[in-house]
């Protein structure tokens, strides 16, 4: 049947709607049965790194006719042979996780044999993406009523133990690398489901690879701390002189330094920005994972909540410790450069008043010269007027005579004077007004 005009059979979706549903299952739990022994690799990687590695990954998948992964896949399990391969891609980073088969320590043996060392060939398949910053080698055995030589496996100063899942398991590891760089942690299941071991493996995982990611923000933060006291105390030298500075010139060279030191701060505080902001957030991730396996101690051995407490929390506080130095830094020259920056417009003003009035000055001298040189002007118009009527009246004068009139020269010439020089004044005085009318209208 044919749907009514306007009518639609489907709803259309947001286009970030498969996306948004499908982060909720890029990283699902596996099962994993005891005995187990996991390689988990973290290899740090920029966009080009990653795209090699993801077309690396797909090529020996394909090498071993598996299928690759899908072209917006974050995570890939296959299975070579009698491992297992679990591909994941991150913001900053790639791992591999290897889930080998392990033989069962109730028959006899020491966990961690053979060395993480023997499995480099199986480790090396596949092209190293990047920079390799976390190796662990963790193994999961069943537990016994025979306590395992943990004296024997771990650095007993550094070790941390730990019961989770409600008793289910204990936790073990020194943190600490062995010949082949690998971090060793050893689970004892002491009856836990398959898939609350998998849960747990990837929350320890987790914990120790966002663990060594947080501490990248240390260097950067220890590169940084002289930087920082360099600049802080260029900043109170800076501020001291400003006390006693005066002078235009003078003013705007310390804002120039001051400028220049701002510009330098906020270049490093850019370039760390991210270090220290992923930082914050891997660390808050490493104490989620913590309180999710729900530790709870061990007689004798901090837990891995107290032992990371007392080594990790330092080094982040190192990190908050910089940047809000940074911020605080950057607070005390912006309010440093706007005091200068007021005291050069006060005496730039100044400079201008001070320029407004020699120019009112200058222009109240040119009012009088040219009210003077209008007087002169007046004068020898006047004069030059009155010779020319008194030539006229000399001229007049013979033909005056002989037609009776007598007419004294003299005394019509200076009767003439005040005349003329009225009537030139009142003329210069018009054009004068009419000028400046004329320049206020414009």
């Amino acid at each position: 049947m044919a749907l009514p005009a306007g009518r639609r059979d489907a709803l259309t979706p947001h286009p970030l709607r498969a996306a948004v549903l499908g982060e909720l299952h890029a990283r699902p739990f596996v099962p994993v049965h005891t005995p187990a022994r996991i390689f988990h690799m973290a290899f740090i990687v920029d966009r080009p790194q990653a795209l090699a590695d993801r077309a690396a990954f797909a090529a020996l998948c394909a090498a071993r006719g598996q299928p690759g992964p899908a072209r917006d896949a974050k995570q890939h399990r296959v299975a070579f042979g009698g491992a297992t391969v679990r591909w994941e891609r991150h913001a900053e980073f790639t791992t591999y996780t290897w889930e080998l088969p392990s033989e069962d320590l109730t028959l006899g043996g020491l966990p961690f044999q053979p060395s993480s060392g023997s499995f480099g060939p199986t480790f090396c398949e596949v092209p190293q993406p990047g920079p390799l910053l976390v190796a662990i080698d963790l193994q999961l055995v069943t537990d016994t009523s025979d306590a395992l030589p943990l004296e024997r496996l771990f650095d007993r100063a550094s070790l941390a133990r730990a019961d989770v899942e409600d008793g289910l398991a204990e936790i073990a590891t020194d943190f600490q690398p062995d010949a082949a760089g690998f971090i060793r942690i050893l689970l004892r299941d002491r009856g836990m489901t398959a898939d609350a071991a998998g849960a747990l493996i990837q929350r320890v995982l987790e914990i120790e690879t966002y663990r060594t990611l947080a501490l990248l923000g240390l260097p950067e933060a220890q590169r940084l701390a002289p930087r920082v006291a360099q600049m802080e105390g260029r900043l109170g030298a800076l501020t001291s002189t400003m006390k006693n500075t005066e002078g235009l010139a003078e003013n705007r060279r310390l804002l120039d330094e001051l400028t220049g030191l701002a510009a330098e701060l906020e270049a490093d505080a850019a370039a760390s920005l991210f270090r220290f902001g992923a930082s914050r957030a891997y660390e808050e991730i490493v104490e989620e994972r913590l309180k999710h396996i729900g530790e709870r101690p061990v007689s004798g051995f901090p837990t891995l909540q107290q032992f990371l407490a007392r080594r990790m929390q330092p080094a982040m506080r190192t990190c908050q410790g910089i940047e809000q130095r940074q911020a605080n830094l950057s607070m005390k020259l912006s309010s440093a450069a706007n005091l200068l920056r007021t005291r050069v417009d006060v005496e730039l003003e100044q400079q201008n008043r001070d320029l407004l009035r020699s120019m009112n000055e200058r222009t109240r001298m040119q009012l009088r010269l040219q009210q003077t040189v209008e007087g002169l002007s007046v004068a020898a118009i006047t004069y030059y007027v009155i010779s020319i009527f008194h030539y006229v009246m000399e001229g007049l004068h013979a033909r005056l005579e002989a037609m009776g009139l007598h007419v004294d020269v003299g005394l019509a010439t200076a009767a003439a004077v005040p005349v003329v020089a009225l009537a030139i004044w009142s003329f210069v005085e018009r054009v004068r007004r009419g000028h400046l009318r004329g320049g206020g209208e414009h």
